[in-house]
């Protein structure tokens, strides 16, 4: 019997343009396999280009774009290019996001998230096989419609597949849509080890049934906090800022359910409450050691590495540590002992 396959070890890149080259050429220095930008308070595809255009080997990806600020022929397109120019090592992960930041924020419509979702990937596909097969482009849907392309708008033939489309989801029927249309999934750091395996992965394991794969064709990215610091003052500091970002996962309706699985629904409820009232401290003091060690990797430097693999090993093939508080020190001596 064959090895399991090395997990892969993922880092952030950062939004600030000026700041990318830098992480970006250190990530791939340091040995990560991927790296991956967000969509909070800039664009998340710019970065993307800077990070492929100062490494060569890492994989560089969005974790999240928003899918439905945007429609499918703009992400297609710039999927392409960022594919190309990074020469096949582009991941195009997307989500959701909740209706107000979609009506209210984008000023785009919000309707049947996960349908609307299967869609947007659909549409994808067609416009670029459409532009590398050459065939007509007809995508008729529910919430998309594609039916004009010329050559004029046409891009260049490219020597790589299509971008991989990650998705991130967290409830049953979005999860289980991934696995069936997806090429990865995108966890989020509030689920606990205990929701991945009772949860995400049977949903994701009949989507895939459903289109006839099989779990080796499909990769699973998990995100995870951590705690850790080089003495008991900077651990303690740590701790509290995961407890707080729990705390603000947590007063999340989409993450309620996680919650309810550990029978922890009534504390939902109240970090709600408290958000409401911007009461942000105390939230993060609802967080007890059993929820903290549920959702986050906490210990010295030297036990994060064996945390990350013993939490994650066999369940998903790739990681992204979150990492709140620890200085580089810190960080560095995980990542040299993870790929120990």
């Amino acid at each position: 019997m064959g090895s399991a396959p090395r997990l892969k070890l993922d880092g952030g890149i950062p939004n600030q343009l000026a700041r990318v080259p830098r992480v970006a050429g250190a990530l791939e220095q340091d040995g990560y396999d991927g790296g991956w930008t967000a969509e909070t308070n800039h664009d998340p595809f710019l970065p993307v280009l800077l990070a492929a255009e100062h490494t060569s080997r890492l994989d560089v990806g969005t974790n999240i774009a928003v899918a439905f600020a945007r429609n499918p022929m703009i992400v297609a397109n710039i999927g392409w290019d960022l594919q190309a120019y990074s020469q096949g090592r582009f991941v195009l992960g997307l989500g959701t996001q909740i209706q107000p930041h979609i009506e209210k924020r984008f000023s785009m419509p919000w309707s049947h998230p996960a349908p609307r979702m299967r869609e947007f990937v659909a549409a994808l596909h067609a416009i670029w096989s459409a532009w590398r097969d050459g065939a007509k482009l007809r995508f008729e849907g529910d919430f998309y419609t594609h039916k004009i392309m010329t050559p004029m708008f046409t891009p260049e033939p490219q020597p790589y597949s299509a971008p991989k489309v990650f998705l991130a989801a967290v409830g049953e029927m979005m999860t289980e849509m991934c696995g069936e249309v997806a090429d990865g999934h995108l966890g989020h750091p509030m689920v606990s080890k205990r929701y991945l395996e009772e949860v995400t992965l049977p949903a994701l394991l009949r989507g895939m049934q459903r289109s006839g794969r099989d779990r080796g064709v499909f990769e699973m990215s998990c995100e995870v906090l951590v705690a850790t610091g080089e003495n008991d003052d900077e651990l303690a500091l740590a701790s509290t800022a995961v407890r707080k970002q729990i705390a603000f996962y947590g007063s999340t309706p989409a993450y309620r359910k996680v919650l309810e699985l550990h029978g922890w629904g009534d504390l939902h409820t109240e970090l709600h409450r408290l958000s409401l009232a911007g009461e942000w401290d105390t939230m993060g003091s609802l967080i007890d050691d059993e929820m903290l060690a549920a959702f986050a990797v906490v210990g010295p430097v030297d036990t994060i590495a064996a945390g990350l693999k013993s939490r994650c090993e066999g369940a998903v093939d790739r990681v992204l540590p979150i990492f709140l508080t620890a200085s580089q020190s810190c960080i560095t001596a995980v990542v040299k002992e993870f790929r120990e």
